[in-house]
């Protein structure tokens, strides 16, 4: 069992100055070397901090120390802001809630910085994370020590760890073999990027379906018609003006967004500068969020199966805390096209 002194014997420095530093505690100034220097001797001496901890982590709970906390690592407002995101929560808690345990919310900020890291992963009682916001390996390497984790939607699809998606290429693959039926052969992208503010288009998964799609299909982009939201409505709507002012000569026949609420914002763009949907521009789009039924004209999308995720995530991390599942494992639900009027319309 390592203590605080064997931490410290480790660093050479006082059992005070450990203490601190795992506690987080700002009265007294310690090198921020010195810092990095104990983090790093307690992920190497494997340092837990209680015995309820220890138990825990080495598998020997009992009844009274079973806490049947899951953690819901996501930005805080995502389930208020987003449709897409409120239905994966609510499958997620729902499913919970019947298993008899209980949904508690961790901010990103609390496994990115190392004592907030520890104290979250050792004394909150957690036994287990859904992630949903983007975590760096380091951290993933980390929390897997110690929990079982559920990596939710697309940020860890290609991680070496249990992750719930669905195939974001093939849906769009799906959409675009809609519009080319329909006829269409000018087919832009309207979507968000990946990485830092949401600038990386060529590595977002829905932007390569897009692309793959137009070459087996052999249809050529057209950069002026790819757009680049960064997920913002206001965005979307802006630049899909600004396309039809500037390009209104050499606008595409049909978009693909890459998302409902994205889709929504531009179709409001094309029918105040008094183009028609579908007759000049058609809309097709990922993610059958409730409005896209209601828009106008009401959206054709592909149906993900929101709630599903959210659900099997959940079951899925139940079961790898009450070790019934113990490798990591890759499911991919089934999405599916619905046909309406944005995109229901056959070119001569």
């Amino acid at each position: 069992m390592v203590r605080l002194k064997d931490i410290a014997e480790h660093v050479g420095v006082s059992i005070s100055t450990v203490s601190r530093v795992i506690q987080n505690d700002k009265s007294r100034n310690v090198k921020p070397e010195t810092i990095q220097k104990v983090w790093n001797a307690v992920k190497e001496l494997g340092y837990v901090p209680n015995e309820n901890a220890r138990k825990l982590v080495t598998n020997q709970s009992t009844e009274k120390l079973r806490t049947m906390k899951i953690g819901w690592v996501a930005n805080p407002k995502i389930a208020e802001l987003n449709p897409y995101f409120s239905r994966l929560y609510e499958g997620v808690n729902d499913t919970l809630i019947k298993s008899d345990y209980s949904l508690t919310s961790i901010n990103k900020e609390e496994l990115q910085n190392e004592s907030l890291l520890f104290k979250t992963i050792h004394e909150s009682g957690i036994e287990g994370l859904i992630l949903i916001d983007h975590l760096e390996q380091s951290v993933l390497d980390y929390i897997m020590q110690f929990i079982p984790i559920v990596g939710l939607d697309f940020f860890y699809t290609d991680k070496e760890i249990t992750v719930i998606d669905y195939d974001r290429e093939s849906a769009v693959k799906k959409a675009i073999k809609e519009l080319v039926k329909q006829g269409h052969q000018k087919i832009g992208f309207l979507g968000g990027g990946v990485g830092e503010n949401f600038k990386d288009l060529n590595e977002e998964k829905r932007y390569k379906g897009y692309r793959n799609a137009l070459e087996e299909f052999g249809l050529n982009i057209n950069p002026e018609w790819v757009i680049n939201t960064e997920w913002n409505m206001k965005k979307s709507y802006f630049e899909m003006s600004q396309l039809i002012q500037t390009k209104s000569r050499n606008l595409p026949t049909a978009i693909f967004c890459a998302s409902d609420l994205m889709a929504i914002a531009a179709m409001r763009a094309v029918t105040e500068n008094e183009l028609k949907i579908p007759d000049d521009i058609a809309f097709i789009s990922i993610d059958n969020i409730e409005m896209s039924q209601y828009s106008s004209p009401p959206l054709s999308t592909i149906d993900v199966p929101k709630y599903e995720l959210g659900a099997i995530a959940a079951k899925t991390i139940v079961d790898k805390v009450e070790g019934k599942i113990t490798l990591p494992m890759k499911i991919l639900l089934p999405n599916k096209l619905i046909v309406r009027e944005s995109s229901n319309f056959r070119r001569l």
